[in-house]
């Protein structure tokens, strides 16, 4: 039962960290195209980098997302592909 309790604590944080308009999208994104540089993400949803890169820091901290770095550029990518059926789930709710 113990077990359940901490997969269940696990799975509320996950949520919370998702349960942002912009994280939400940048899930979404991160699905299309799998794995995407700081710049494609900030660009494609056009908010500032700044912006970006604070919602990005909390998905990563969260293990929603796994960074692989690259020279000067860090591309993110799911670390549970599995997580965009969340947001499949949301957007068919939605209709």
């Amino acid at each position: 039962m113990i077990a359940d309790i901490k997969k269940l604590e696990t799975a509320s944080e996950t949520l919370k960290a998702i349960a942002h308009p912009i994280r939400i999208s940048i899930v979404g994104l991160l699905d299309k195209d799998k794995e995407l540089s700081v710049t494609e993400i900030y660009e494609s949803l056009e908010i500032e980098q700044a912006v970006a890169s604070h919602h990005l820091s909390i998905l990563k901290n969260k293990d929603v997302l796994e960074v692989n770095r690259m020279g000067k550029n860090c591309f993110y990518k799911l670390k549970h592909p599995q997580l965009s059926q969340i947001i499949t789930c949301i957007e068919t709710c939605q209709k």
